[in-house]
């Protein structure tokens, strides 16, 4: 890889886990090479560049704050999509939906990018999450932190201790084991593909939560179901609609995390899932229906599903 992709990758990187758009996260890599090519006597290019590329995603968090309390619904990252990288997933079935090469590299190690984790980051001020982003993404000193955001490390401390106790209750928790999470995922698909309603609900914990995110643009849950009768029920009722529509799921990495992608009779995109798995149970379905958020993975679906079920638990 050379310097120009190095870089502009970790700015990428930085830019997405700040902002949960593969898109803005481009416009803030790009910018960030604009600079670092401007710029004389840069002693230390990956220093420069982490620091823009924090900055600038700190700028576009202020100027989108109107824009993501307006948002309508639950709000969840533009997925990042590898298909390839699952057992049982067709080799190249899903191109990436980011634009450094090979995101799975990176996706696959890092939990600090799940679609819960950066869901719960848009807790935080745009400090606070550089802070956390920059410490436990990456592992930067509050030396470093200081650096950056031009503070001193004191103030970085505090920062981070202020962000940690707004979003510690509720971070999401993982599985270690990468390939039982894979293999309670292959299950979850193949009960859904063959219409094995019970063998599908035994695979959630008592108390999975169930977002739906469709920005007003595509039917989606109102807000989050919880508890395992009620999730049950709204994936009961996706099951069933899309199985009467000739719905195909296929399975994907999403995230770092196992996960589904569900398609029309045509093979457009309609919906991109990740699940996480915690105690040998799905304790987490992210579902992301929204297609301004699906159009980088290719044609999206006119269908909008929506689950058939009443709320319950």
């Amino acid at each position: 890889m050379d310097t120009n992709e190095r870089l502009r990758r970790l700015a990428f990187e930085v830019g997405y886990r700040m902002l949960g758009s593969a898109a803005e996260a481009d416009d803030v890599a790009q910018e960030t090479l604009l600079r670092l090519h401007a710029a004389d006597g840069v002693d230390n290019d990956e220093a420069f560049a982490t620091t823009v590329a924090t900055r600038l995603s700190i700028d576009v968090l202020r100027s989108a704050r109107v824009r993501r309390e307006q948002y309508v619904g639950e709000w969840l990252p533009e997925p990042l999509v590898e298909a390839a990288s699952v057992p049982g997933a067709a080799a190249g079935a899903v191109a990436s939906a980011v634009a450094p090469p090979d995101p799975v590299a990176y996706v696959e190690a890092d939990e600090t990018i799940s679609l819960a984790f950066l869901a719960l980051l848009e807790r935080l001020s745009p400090e606070e999450r550089a802070v956390l982003v920059l410490r436990e993404a990456f592992g930067y000193g509050y030396d470093e932190i200081g650096a950056v955001l031009d503070k001193g490390e004191a103030a970085c401390r505090q920062l981070l201790s202020r962000a940690r106790k707004r979003i510690d209750a509720d971070r999401p928790r993982f599985d270690a084991d990468a390939e039982r999470r894979d293999a309670l995922a292959t299950r979850f698909i193949d009960a859904a593909r063959g219409g094995d309603l019970d063998g599908l609900v035994a695979l959630l914990a008592d108390d999975v939560v169930l977002v739906g995110d469709g920005g007003g643009k595509a039917r989606a849950l109102p807000r989050p179901f919880v508890g395992a009768e009620a999730v049950g029920k709204a994936l009961s009722g996706f099951v069933r609609i899309g199985i009467a529509q000739g719905f195909t799921l296929e399975p994907a990495r999403v995230n770092g995390q196992p996960g589904l992608l569900a398609r029309d009779r045509d093979g457009a995109l309609a919906a991109v899932m990740s699940l996480d798995v915690a105690d040998g149970r799905i304790a987490r379905v992210n579902s992301v229906v929204n297609p301004d958020k699906l159009a980088r993975l290719g044609s999206t679906s006119p269908f909008a599903l929506r689950p058939s079920a009443r709320r319950g638990g």
